[in-house]
Order: C-alpha cells, then structure tokens, then sequence
C-alpha cells in the first residue's frame, strides 16, 4: 500500500511519478524499498491519468454501502422475508434453544488461551 500511497502522494504535489521519485519518498517514509516494486508501480501508472482515476473511483457506489444495485437487493430480500416470516421465526425459536458448545475450542487447542499457554 505504501507504494499506492507514495504515488498519490507524488501526484498530489505535482511531481511526476518515476522510480528515483518513489524511491525518495519510501525512503523518507523509512520504507525498505524494493526497486522491482517501484519499477512495477512506475510502469502500471505509465499511461494512467491518476486524477481521472481518482475521479472514477470517488464515482463507483462503495462495496456494502446500501446503494444502487445493493439497495435493490436488500428490498428484494426483504420481500422475499416478509412472505415466510413464521417459518423464519421458528428456525430463530429452534436455534436460541440449542446451547452453545465452548467445549468444542478448548478440546480442539484453538483460541486465544491456546496461543498465550
């Protein structure tokens, strides 16, 4: 991530975006820089307008974020609940009686208990 941020960060100030640039930020920021990543990012933003892209990606509804197609989904799901809401509420009945079995992490090793001793 530090490369992506050291390539808007070098945009932001308007210098352009080459290795001995990444490679001076990264190394300000206290970064090991690896030439073949910087080499890689360098070349990815060749032909890229990065303002653009910016622009295009603050445009795009953000995953889970209830817009668009998501909130679409979310009615129809909704709708679909509200045909069988007593078939759902029993398997909620069914589920709240069922004791919990903690037994299951202690005899298996897993759990935090296990990784401090």
């Amino acid at each position: 991530m530090e490369y992506v941020y050291t390539a808007l960060l070098l945009n932001e100030a308007d210098e352009e975006i080459d290795e001995t640039n990444v490679t001076a930020v990264l190394e300000a920021a206290g970064v090991d820089v690896e030439e073949s990543r910087a080499k890689a990012l360098v070349a990815a933003l060749e032909d890229v307008d990065v303002e653009e892209a910016i622009d295009a990606a603050a445009a795009a509804p953000a995953a889970g974020a209830g817009g668009g197609a998501a909130a679409g989904a979310a009615e129809e799901a909704a709708d679909e609940d509200e045909d069988e809401p007593e078939e759902e509420a029993a398997a909620e009945e069914e589920a709240a009686d069922e004791p919990e079995d903690d037994d299951d992490d202690d005899a298996s090793g897993e759990g935090l208990g296990e990784l401090f001793g």
